[in-house]
């Protein structure tokens, strides 16, 4: 995940962003940026549970886009949807659906387009198994 083009928030216009991703009520975050300013690249997974089909019509991942500060309550700079219906049935009939990284606009608290997240996301279905055991390393262990 990277981001280019980012607004400017801090009175200096340096700013050490971070990224909050939400899923219904999971929530990862991501590491400060620091000294990356407008074009920072954070290069981190994240693993969320979804379920498919679920009770969420238009499932979604929120990115909101924060820049850190030391001294006083971090800035909001900007956030986007990204919608995983699409994605969510291409990997359930492909077992796995890895696109490539796609951009998307960021928009601050007024709609504005305050620059753009690119983002890799990927859906691999979850298979149970109906063994009695769980293999580990070339051995299996009993319950």
């Amino acid at each position: 995940m990277d981001a280019r083009g980012l607004g400017k928030s801090d009175f200096l216009n340096k700013i050490d962003p971070y990224v909050l991703i939400q899923y219904r009520t999971q929530e990862h975050k991501s590491s400060i940026a620091k000294g990356q300013g407008s074009n920072p690249e954070w290069n981190e997974k994240y693993k969320f549970r979804v379920e498919y089909p679920g009770a969420d019509t238009q499932p979604k991942l929120v990115l909101k886009i924060m820049d850190h500060d030391t001294f006083s309550s971090d800035d909001y700079i900007g956030q986007t949807t990204i919608y995983l219906k699409e994605l969510l049935e291409r990997g359930v009939e492909n077992v796995t659906a890895v696109p490539h990284p796609q951009k998307h606009r960021v928009v601050d608290s007024s709609q504005n387009y305050c620059g753009d997240v690119q983002v890799a996301i990927t859906f691999t279905p979850r298979v149970e198994s109906q063994s009695y055991g769980k293999e580990f390393g070339g051995w299996k262990e009993s319950r």
